[in-house]
């Protein structure tokens, strides 16, 4: 005898569009406890399906189901069952159908897809060389796209996206093919008023720092957009004198030169100063930083610096400041450890 369980399943398939509507409204709900959560992942064979074939249907049903996916895949075992079943493709095939309004929802799902391994790889396309990247390439698309729409942001938690698949070497590369120019086109992103977007350009960047001994050149190609993306969280709040922008590009001189908001965010501010360690543990990357006056920018940021947590990564780039500066490079005393 099937329980109340099987039987509210069921009705998702049915005929009725009254009934269908009040079976996935009931199953949304109880898929916000962890009570509802551990008794459902004994059926996720058959409520995965059930509500995948419901996404395409009109909002207040497909609104309702994608909901349940949602908090679903917040359960590791659901979210790894919903990959195998090849949930990502109908995420992305329904997100780009015209008449989708339930685009936020479905990236939210993509969010919480690629905390797991298998979430990512099949994100990204791997194994089938004619297709590989084309979903992150349409995400970032739309991710440039929307910040500016006025019925809200869609778009934005494509920036937690971007941070979970660059944890993995696979997404780093992909981000940093020039041929492609995802992180160019990312980067741009941090200009957002969104501090979700903010924190998800700024941790996508310290992630793909990490390739910065392979992959140096084609993070410095791009430098007109990442040395400021990374220096102006941490340049503090001063107006800069002509002495000092005048060794500086004209992207940072010109910023650096009035009054400007400041990142009030910690965990931006930590995240930038790492992707700079980052990039100076390589030579290049050091001639790079000095070029462009960044030891100074770190000095006056470190001046106006009040959290530990901050100053201690100001610290440990300064650190390797003195440890790999060459003889002709003074590290400003502010930022070195005594």
């Amino acid at each position: 005898m099937a329980t109340e369980l099987e039987e509210l399943l069921s009705f998702l398939s049915s005929p009725s569009s009254p009934i269908k509507l009040s079976a996935v409204s009931i199953l949304r709900d109880y898929t916000g406890s962890e009570d509802g959560l551990r008794s459902l992942s004994r059926y996720s064979d058959v409520a995965i399906p059930a509500l995948c074939n419901l996404l395409a249907e009109k909002k207040e049903v497909s609104e309702p189901a994608a909901e349940a996916l949602v908090n679903l895949s917040q359960n590791k075992y659901i979210a790894g069952n919903m990959i195998r079943k090849g949930i990502i493709k109908t995420v992305m095939d329904t997100l780009y159908r015209k008449d989708c309004g339930i685009a936020h929802l479905l990236v939210m799902l993509l969010v919480n897809l690629t905390h797991l391994d298998a979430g990512i790889e099949s994100l990204l396309q791997n194994g089938d060389e004619k297709m590989q990247g084309l979903y992150i390439m349409k995400l970032v698309r739309s991710f440039c796209a929307s910040c500016s729409e006025e019925n809200g942001d869609p778009f934005e938690h494509v920036a937690s996206v971007l941070v979970n698949i660059s944890q993995k070497e696979a997404g780093r590369k992909l981000l940093l093919d020039p041929r492609r120019g995802l992180l160019k086109q990312i980067i741009r992103q941090f200009d957002s008023p969104s501090l979700l977007r903010k924190k998800g350009v700024s941790g996508t960047i310290r992630n793909c720092c990490f390739e910065a001994e392979s992959q140096l050149q084609n993070l410095l190609l791009i430098s007109e957009f990442l040395w400021p993306a990374l220096l102006l969280p941490v340049a503090g709040n001063k107006i800069y004198s002509e002495q000092d922008t005048s060794k500086m590009p004209l992207e940072l001189a010109t910023t650096l030169s009035i009054e400007r908001e400041t990142v009030t965010d910690p965990e931006i501010r930590i995240q930038v100063l790492d992707a700079i360690y980052l990039l100076i543990l390589q030579e290049s990357g050091r001639r790079a930083f000095w070029s462009i006056n960044g030891p100074r920018i770190l000095q006056k940021g470190y001046e106006d610096e009040e959290k530990p947590q901050v100053m201690e990564a100001y610290e440990r780039v300064g650190s390797l400041l003195v440890q790999e500066g060459g003889a002709n490079e003074e590290v400003p005393p502010s930022v070195q450890v005594s």
